[in-house]
């Protein structure tokens, strides 16, 4: 499929620009990215979605990451090269985020977001294949790392996540291949919870991208 105007989104019959094209470069808006935003994420989760003011700051480095915005990137330390780490507290919209970004860029190669815990069940069920499946090529998102339980299959204990963030870390290291995630720990949790060499590799892999400890639990 072929975007001839990839900066104007049809959505129920209604268009939303989202900036404007001067030689064949594109003027992205975030005013009108927000006010697209606001209405696919209505279609998406319910009436009740709204864009928080206090989530402004956090929607726009997604933002310039997704529209890959190098200059705005170096400014805030961000490498578009590399995935994304979204961390926050529990309910703070993390994955509704990670869900909604990718439609402000539909030309480009959506990723899949699967819940690390059903990733760790699907070990216990299929063995070494579920890593072999999901730290080979596909584009991910997984969604909650740290809170799946350990694998187990056959009596054998696996850290599931923390061997394909290892396979997904060679994908990158080859092939530029990108890894997404939301988690709810900080670093030292993860690093608990990973040990030190996937810790080291997460630096490697992602965009640290945090809302603040202090953000509300929007689930309502």
């Amino acid at each position: 499929m072929t975007y001839q105007n990839p900066h104007i989104i049809i959505e129920s019959g209604v268009q939303y620009s989202l900036g404007s094209v001067e030689q064949n470069i594109i003027s992205y808006d975030f005013s009108k990215i927000l006010i697209y935003l606001n209405a696919k994420g209505k279609l998406l989760f319910g009436k009740s979605f709204k864009i928080y003011e206090e989530d402004k700051a956090i929607i726009y480095k997604l933002c310039i990451y997704f529209i890959k915005d190098v200059e705005s990137c170096k400014k805030f330390g961000m490498d578009p090269t590399k995935g994304i780490l979204l961390t926050g507290p529990v309910g703070c919209g993390k994955t509704s985020l990670m869900k909604l970004l990718p439609y402000i860029v539909p030309y480009q190669k959506p990723y899949e977001v699967i819940p690390s815990r059903a990733i760790a069940f699907s070990f216990n069920n299929k063995g070494f294949s579920t890593i072999t499946e999901y730290g080979d090529f596909g584009c991910f998102c997984f969604d909650d790392l740290g809170i799946e339980p350990t694998g187990r299959h056959f009596g054998k204990d696996c850290n599931v996540m923390g061997e394909i963030l290892l396979s997904r870390y060679d994908l990158f290291q080859k092939y530029d291949i990108k890894t997404f995630a939301t988690t709810n720990l900080n670093a030292q949790e993860l690093e608990e919870r990973y040990g030190n060499r996937v810790r080291s590799r997460m630096r490697q892999l992602f965009n640290l991208i945090a809302f603040d400890k202090g953000s509300v639990d929007k689930r309502g």
